[in-house]
C-alpha cells in the first residue's frame, strides 16, 4: 500500500473527550495544562465543551453530545485532518450505552494515525511533547489510491 503525508500545524487541533465519570479528571487535566492548551484550537462533544468552556476559561468549539452524534462529528474531522490529536478519558468500568460509537472513534484514529490519549498519564505525555509546539509530518495509508485500485 502507498502511504501520504499529513501535515499537523504548530497549533494543534484538538479533540477533548470524557465519560461522565471522568468529566471532573479530564476537567482538572485542562486547568493543569491550561497554558500548553490555550496554544491549540480545541474540540469538545457537548457537556464535556460546556464543562470546559464554563470551568476552565477554555476556547472549544463545542460538538454534539458523544451518545447524540458528537463522537461521529469528532470522527468526521478526523478523516478530513481537521483533528489531530484526541485525549478520551474514558471509564473502562462503566458500560457505556454508545460503546459502539467510542469503539468506532478509537478506530478512526487508529486509521488515519492520530495521536490518542485515554488516560492523564498518556495525556501528559502527549501535551509535554517536544512535538506538540511544531508541525508534525505523520504517514497514513493512501486511501484513495488504495479505492481506486478496487474499483
Amino acid at each position: 500500500m502507498k502511504f501520504q503525508e499529513i501535515l499537523s500545524p504548530a497549533r494543534k487541533h484538538i479533540a477533548l473527550i470524557a465519560h461522565d465519570n471522568q468529566k471532573e479528571a479530564l476537567t482538572q487535566w485542562c486547568l493543569g495544562h491550561r497554558a500548553s492548551l490555550e496554544k491549540h484550537e480545541l474540540f469538545a462533544t457537548g457537556t464535556t465543551a460546556q464543562r470546559l468552556i464554563t470551568e476552565t476559561g477554555l476556547s472549544v468549539t463545542a460538538m454534539l453530545s458523544g451518545p447524540l452524534g458528537g463522537d461521529q462529528q469528532i470522527g468526521a474531522k478526523i478523516c478530513s485532518a481537521e483533528i489531530d490529536i484526541l485525549i478520551f478519558f474514558w471509564d473502562p468500568f462503566e458500560p457505556m450505552p454508545h460503546d459502539p460509537d467510542v469503539k468506532a472513534l478509537l478506530r478512526i484514529a487508529a486509521v488515519w494515525n492520530i495521536p490518542v490519549a485515554c488516560n492523564q498519564a498518556s495525556a501528559d505525555f502527549l501535551i509535554r511533547s517536544t512535538l506538540m509546539a511544531d508541525e508534525y509530518s505523520r504517514l497514513v495509508p493512501d486511501y484513495g489510491s488504495y479505492i481506486s485500485q478496487r474499483t
